[in-house]
């Protein structure tokens, strides 16, 4: 399948791997609409995505909001017709000891990694399921099916594990209806979440030594977008870690 005149919404598309697939998906011929919670911060991303402007739309917001969520959708029907791609790449991640956690970490987890991609996603699907097609790819981490000593993350685990066996399930769910689900489990990639001077240590998690480029991720979900008999995948870009330690 071409990517050229396809519609893609990402969520968390101001920074890191969110605006790098923007980048990709626009360079290819897509049309994209992203979402950020900092407006200013989209405006900058949206200049970088598409000077022109044509190819790239955005909303400010917080997709928890299931109002917000529904909105994000719309801004891409009514500005280009149609919604093909849906990536739930929004996210936040941090280690800590288990019974370090507060109620506040808690309830973010979930807010933005669960009941986002809850409200974002049904929209979607309503309109992917309407059209007779649609792709849906979530953003996962290899610590869900790798945890490691060294990364106390089990917030990370619940949530987005949760993610992973939501893509199985909306994927056997839609597999007759022309809506795929597929997820993509990154290791440690070099994105502003990370300070360079714990590059070295983070590489270090990572069988093959080294930590993840952002455009390793891109074409991995550039490649799911396009394998027509994929669905249900949970695709390991993280260097060696899923196969072991």
């Amino acid at each position: 399948m071409t990517i050229q005149g396809k519609v893609v919404v990402i969520t968390g598309g101001s920074s890191g791997l969110g605006k790098a697939m923007a980048i990709e998906y626009v360079k290819r011929g897509a049309n994209v609409v992203i979402n950020g919670r900092r407006e200013e911060a989209l405006v900058e991303a949206a200049k970088e995505i598409d000077a022109t402007g044509k190819h790239v739309r955005y909303l400010a917001g917080d997709i928890a909001d299931p109002n917000v969520a529904q909105r994000l959708i719309e801004e891409g029907i009514a500005a280009y017709g149609r919604i093909d791609t849906l990536i739930n790449n929004a996210g936040i991640f941090m280690s800590k000891p288990f019974t370090e956690y507060t109620q506040e970490d808690f309830t973010r987890y979930l807010s933005t990694n669960v009941v986002g991609f809850f409200h974002v996603t049904q929209s979607a699907a309503a309109v992917m399921l309407q059209q007779g097609k649609g792709h849906i790819v979530n953003i996962t981490t290899s610590l869900v099916d790798q945890p490691s000593v060294d990364v106390p993350s089990v917030l990370a685990s619940l949530t987005k594990g949760g993610l992973q066996a939501a893509t199985k399930s909306l994927a056997i769910e839609y597999a007759s209806r022309g809506v795929r689900v597929n997820a993509i489990s990154p290791g440690v990639i070099k994105t502003p979440m990370h300070p360079v001077e714990a590059h070295e240590t983070l590489a270090k998690l990572h069988p093959m030594g080294r930590m993840g480029e952002e455009h390793e991720i891109v074409e991995a979900v550039v490649y799911l977008d396009s394998a027509n008999f994929v669905t249900g995948e949970i695709l390991h870009v993280d260097g060696g870690q899923n196969a072991g330690h």
